[in-house]
């Protein structure tokens, strides 16, 4: 398989037409469909259904072109890391972050990595869960991303930091904000649940409805929303109740109560790409851990 044929495959899936794909490569039609033809004969499947008109993927052509997207996007990125240690250019580090990841430890990791590294070319990229990080790491846009979900994805390494105790927030007004010792989660059997983010899935939202079912507690109704901010802000209007992370606590309107099972926690999870053993993964991963044991030792989870 050949670099070229990814190329050819990828203008032709999206031009869905041979002779528009010949035009936007500058290269006759015949040799095109001889690349093509030779890619599926290797590959043992058709990646294209032809009519006289224009072009389908098949459903396994589909994949592969999702796959050659990220392999042709890997590939630019190896060849602007190499330009730019060739021409001793700016070293660059993209990380990618769920939200949630900025009421806790992140931004004192990205603190510390821009004092050992002055030179870093540092850039963040805020992702809406773990899967959108694990998706990006593979088509090169981020270098490392810091999330809360664990991904059973095979080509990522996955370091868990940290375990954050959740809270409940309440509002002052209701049976659970009138205290602030710890609280079970049976007592949230029958009550309204606040949980974020509403997509894409799977989330936050989903870890807090899972650990609720580990318990046994229903619900009276579960209410999503896009954000941890709308969360709280719900809960300060009565709206209900949430579980957050305890870095979380943002709002002076809303009361939090720690939880008292052990395994109600929200993991801090660092993940890269699979054995890349690029400058900056020692650091990031040295620095991760001293931020996160300091947090430990002072008893406050980030």
């Amino acid at each position: 398989m050949e670099l070229r044929q990814l190329r050819y495959f990828v203008a032709v899936a999206e031009t869905r037409n041979f002779t528009r794909a010949s035009e936007q490569l500058h290269i006759a039609q015949p040799p095109l469909s001889r690349q093509i033809q030779m890619l599926e004969t290797e590959l043992g499947v058709a990646l294209l259904l032809r009519n006289s008109r224009s072009v389908r993927l098949t459903e396994a052509g589909r994949v592969f072109y999702e796959q050659a997207l990220r392999a042709l996007a890997h590939i630019e990125q190896m060849k602007t890391v190499a330009q730019q240690v060739g021409a001793n250019q700016q070293r660059r580090l993209c990380i990618g972050f769920v939200p949630s990841a900025l009421y806790g430890g992140l931004p004192l990791l990205i603190r510390k990595l821009r004092q050992r590294f002055p030179d870093i070319d540092l850039h963040m990229l805020e992702l809406s869960t773990s899967l959108q990080q694990v998706s990006a790491l593979q088509s090169g846009r981020i270098d490392i991303g810091v999330g809360r979900i664990r991904s059973a994805d095979q080509s990522v390494e996955r370091i868990v930091l940290g375990e954050e105790k959740l809270v409940l927030a309440a509002p002052a007004s209701h049976a659970l904000g009138s205290a602030d010792s710890p609280v079970s989660l049976q007592a949230l059997a029958g009550q309204r649940l606040i949980v974020y983010p509403q997509e894409p899935r799977p989330s936050f939202a989903d870890h807090v409805v899972s650990l609720l079912r580990d318990h046994s507690v229903r619900v009276k109704e579960t209410i999503e929303v896009r954000e941890l901010q709308t969360a709280l802000g719900l809960v300060a209007a009565e709206g209900g109740v949430s579980l957050i992370p305890s870095s979380a606590r943002i709002r002076t309107d809303v009361v939090y109560r720690e939880v008292k099972e052990e395994r109600a926690t929200s993991p801090i999870i660092l993940i890269h790409r699979l054995a890349d053993t690029s400058w900056y993964i020692e650091p990031v991963l040295q620095l991760s851990r001293e931020v996160f044991a300091e947090a430990a030792l002072d008893g406050d989870r980030p």
